[in-house]
């Protein structure tokens, strides 16, 4: 028979929503951070293909 569990305190549910948070914010950061590596081109561990469409004249 199922027996419901007891309840997880307030401290500790906001506890670990914080830890999520935080996870969350420097996977964000470091997201962000390759990004802006790879558009200005000073990105180190990725190879980037550059094409040039620019047209002659």
């Amino acid at each position: 028979m199922a027996v419901p569990k007891k309840r997880t305190s307030l401290l500790k549910k906001r506890i670990h929503k914080n830890i999520w948070k935080i996870k969350a914010f420097w996977a964000a950061l470091n997201a962000f951070s390759l990004a802006k590596s790879l558009s200005t081109g000073n990105s180190k561990s990725f190879f980037v293909r550059q094409t040039n469409n620019q047209v002659f004249k």
